[in-house]
């Protein structure tokens, strides 16, 4: 016997039903986006926080810059809110 199986030894289980498959396939779970490889310079300051921020969470830092890089995509595409800014507007300046 494996050490993960176990031997019941206290009676029967009990009344035993079989439910309906509700999970996903596997390639449904994560959907695939289309990655584009590129070489990136960052500044080591930078990478030793993404690598440590990683390392928290057990994930390679790569990944999580990744998704930095998606988030902020996703936030300043078009049609997405406003972002209010301390900088002057063209109208301001014009007065």
């Amino acid at each position: 016997m494996s050490e993960r199986a176990r031997k019941y030894s206290k009676g029967e289980i009990g009344t035993l039903r079989i439910v309906e498959d509700f999970l996903p396939a596997p390639d449904e779970l994560v959907p695939r986006e289309d990655n584009v490889k590129v070489t990136l310079s960052l500044s080591r300051r930078s990478v030793e926080f993404f690598k440590c921020e990683a390392g928290k969470v057990s994930v390679p830092y790569q990944r999580m810059v990744r998704a930095l890089v998606d988030t902020y995509a996703r936030q300043n595409e078009k049609g997405s809110t406003v972002r209010q800014t301390n900088k002057p507007s063209a109208a301001r300046k014009a007065k």
